[in-house]
């Protein structure tokens, strides 16, 4: 019997969507910050699948963050290898963790950037983040749910 899809929430549209980072965590030379994907006020629920994209913002030179699967401090556990899909509603989030060596090869420290350029998954919109992380090499992994 097929089903009626027509009430499933279908991809965010930028208008859509609210970000916000955590707090900066550290272990072993890495740093991670962990972005909040959240329903914007009044937004009808919606999904988000894949790799936000991320750029680093204020404090040094401009870091692209390279899209992995798994890192050292986040991402997908062993064995998926399919990001999920993450429906947004009132009582929904997704995460994506984005992280980095806090030193350089030579054992120097890394800028401090205070904020992160977004652009949620399959959307338009770049959303300047307030996130302190000090990193010289950054790594987003895929959405998930929180």
């Amino acid at each position: 019997m097929p089903t009626d899809n027509a009430d499933a929430p279908t991809p965010c549209w930028s208008d859509q969507i609210a970000v916000t980072a955590s707090p900066t965590q550290a272990a072993v030379g890495h740093r991670a910050a962990t972005l909040v994907f959240s329903l914007a006020g009044g937004a009808e629920p919606c999904t988000l699948t894949g790799y936000p994209g991320v750029d680093s913002g204020s404090g040094g030179p401009l870091v692209h963050a390279q899209p992995t699967l798994r890192g050292y401090m986040g991402g997908l556990p062993g064995g998926n290898e399919v990001p999920p899909t993450v429906v947004l509603s009132l009582s929904t989030q997704a995460q994506a963790v984005v992280e980095g060596l806090a030193v350089d090869a030579n054992g120097s420290p890394c800028p401090t950037y205070t904020d992160l350029l977004v652009n949620p998954p399959d959307t338009t919109v770049v959303l300047t983040v307030p996130a302190t992380i000090d990193a010289c090499a950054l790594q987003v992994h895929p959405v998930t749910p929180v």
